[in-house]
């Protein structure tokens, strides 16, 4: 008989542990991957597509209808930490997902209903005519339609925390097939996110515009609901992450308490002294166990034994605990120097999507593409790229390099932040172009969308492309990079670093519209750089710029700061 291989560590939708070539591997994967390609059906065109609906039918000003949806966006990534925290200590990893499923497909509901019913917003009126005097949202109108959003937004933070973590956990790391498998499903979900991005941006932006928002909204509940239904279909073939019972965070906090109270204490010579438990009486997983690094030393005082006190948690931590620590300290520059790349990516979904509406979007006849349907450039490339990375290029680089993805994951991460650079400057020139178009046609007052530039929109398809490739590249480095990372115990609140990192670009987006419109609202006839509803009088290249430049200093951070990174054993 063929004994069966059991997986450490994980069980099966019955409680029982886990068998090898019975749950697990790609193809419970793939059922993650298909519920990953419905959600982003169900959300992708909300981020390159509300600043329309906010500006046009809700009549929020250009920089408060950019604030709003980074500030939505921001939410949504920055709660993520929440739900990882839940997942990995209360609810567990795929309970999760069904659950923040279920709160975003309430919210896509909710703004379904909103956009329907005329009394839950103002009536129809052109923001872009000076001489017209459009109503607001009533108050409890406003509250309604921020309920709504946020909850899609607590729904999208689940998703993300649990499926990149859910989908690696279908595979061992110390199995060299599967570690191969593993990098490849990292790559799949971003080529899930570019199919379902793919229908997002040219289907549903256009039942946005042209059959009515409540439509769009309405077809997105549909696609979260299907997005469920698939995840369900899964659940007998999934190595299900074992709940933990306590909190990796508050751990954590524990060694940092513990070193400072022992910061006048003085280390062993030999880290073997350091306090840990025994293996031989501890029925543990290996991974329960990690080796003494001779990094970070101050940590170290968090373990060091005393005999003159009972052991106390916030004084006397174990070893592994320390260097979870340590883990979670090394990983935090490497983060801090992605923040600035979606601060970027936060532009390409404002206001480049508010330079689209002003310029002539015909691609043949009497055909339109819909500003907001830009990013389908990149997508559609990587849509390509991305499995020729994966079974091509990698293959390639695996034998150059000897290394399982190929390159490493901060060298990948690297590339990506210096493309970003290059897609800022390439908008700044773009800017410049269509700027010089109106200024030579003498349409600097000429209305979006009904008065367009003499300008194809496809000029704006450079920094989409540049920037998509950018994605590809660091985004998925940075999960890869969080998750092979990270112990066990940190598996999904490492991945939700990612989502953390998003969450302070859009919101330094915020923040820094803020700063240039008060810096320089003197010294502008609009008011500032960004000011207003005519980017036709505004300073949009000038932002541009400002932020190709701080993502190049950003970049000679990061090259410090990725030399420096020690990687840590598998062993």
């Amino acid at each position: 008989m063929e004994k069966l291989e059991l997986v450490d560590g994980k069980v099966n939708w019955k409680g029982e542990t886990a068998v090898k070539h019975k749950h697990g591997g790609l193809r419970a994967a793939l059922f993650v991957l298909v519920a990953f390609v419905f959600e982003n059906l169900a959300n992708l065109h909300l981020a390159v597509n509300l600043t329309t609906y906010f500006n046009g039918i809700l009549h929020f000003q250009v920089s408060d209808a950019a604030n709003a949806l980074t500030n939505f966006m921001g939410t949504g990534y920055i709660l993520s930490i929440i739900f990882a925290v839940f997942a990995d200590t209360y609810i567990g990893r795929f309970k999760s997902i069904l659950i923040s499923g279920s709160i975003e497909f309430l919210g896509l509901a909710l703004l379904s209903a909103q956009a329907h019913y005329s009394s839950l917003r103002p009536p129809p009126c052109n923001v872009f005519d000076p001489t017209s005097r459009c109503e607001k949202l009533e108050s409890s109108d406003t509250v309604f339609l921020y309920v709504a959003l946020y909850l899609v937004a607590a729904g999208m933070a689940g998703i993300k925390a649990s499926i990149p973590s859910h989908g690696a956990d279908q595979f061992d790391e110390k199995d060299p097939r599967e570690a191969k498998t593993m990098s490849s499903f990292f790559n799949g979900l971003l080529f899930a996110l570019c199919i379902g991005g793919a229908v997002s941006l040219t289907l549903y932006v256009w039942l946005d515009d042209h059959k009515g928002w409540d439509v769009g909204f309405g077809v997105s509940a549909i696609a979260m609901f299907l997005a469920l239904i698939v995840a369900v279909l899964g659940w007998p073939l999934y190595r299900i992450h074992v709940v933990q019972g306590s909190s990796v965070l508050l751990e954590l906090i524990q060694v940092f308490v513990a070193a400072i109270r022992n910061r006048n204490l003085k280390l062993p010579e030999n880290p073997l002294e350091l306090y840990e438990i025994d293996k031989d009486k501890e029925a543990a997983l290996e991974d329960d166990f990690l080796p003494h690094r001779d990094v970070y030393r101050f940590l170290d005082k968090a373990a060091i034994k005393t005999a003159s006190e009972k052991p106390n948690p916030w004084k006397l931590c174990r070893v592994t605990q320390v260097e979870n620590a340590k883990i979670l300290l090394g990983m935090t520059p490497v983060f801090a120097c992605t923040i600035i790349m979606t601060l970027c990516l936060a532009q390409l979904q404002t206001f480049s999507v508010q330079q689209g509406l002003t310029m002539d979007t015909t691609i043949v006849g009497s055909f339109h593409i819909p500003p907001a349907s830009l990013p389908i450039i990149p997508v559609i490339f990587l849509i390509f790229i991305i499995p020729f990375y994966d079974q091509i290029a990698v293959p390639l680089l695996r034998k150059v390099t000897g290394h399982v993805t190929g390159i490493t994951h901060l060298q990948r991460i690297g590339v990506g932040l210096i493309l970003s650079s290059i897609s800022m400057a390439t908008a700044a020139i773009m800017e410049v172009k269509r700027k010089s178009v109106a200024r030579d046609h003498n349409m600097l007052d000429a209305l979006p969308v009904l008065q367009p530039l003499p300008i194809s929109v496809f000029w704006l398809s450079f920094q989409y492309f540049i920037f998509g490739i950018a994605d590809m590249f660091t985004y998925v480095g940075l999960l890869e990079f969080f998750y092979s990372e990270a112990p066990q115990g940190l598996k999904t609140v490492s991945t939700c670093f990612l989502w953390t990192s998003m969450a302070l670009g859009y919101y330094l987006s915020t923040i820094l519209v803020q700063i240039v419109n008060r810096a320089t609202k003197h010294i502008t006839n609009s008011g500032g750089w960004l000011a207003g509803n005519n980017i036709n009088k505004n300073h949009l290249n000038l932002f541009y710029l400002l932020l190709a430049l701080l993502s190049s200093v950003n970049f000679c951070v990061y090259l410090f700061v990725s030399w420096r990174y020690k990687y840590r054993s598998k062993n």
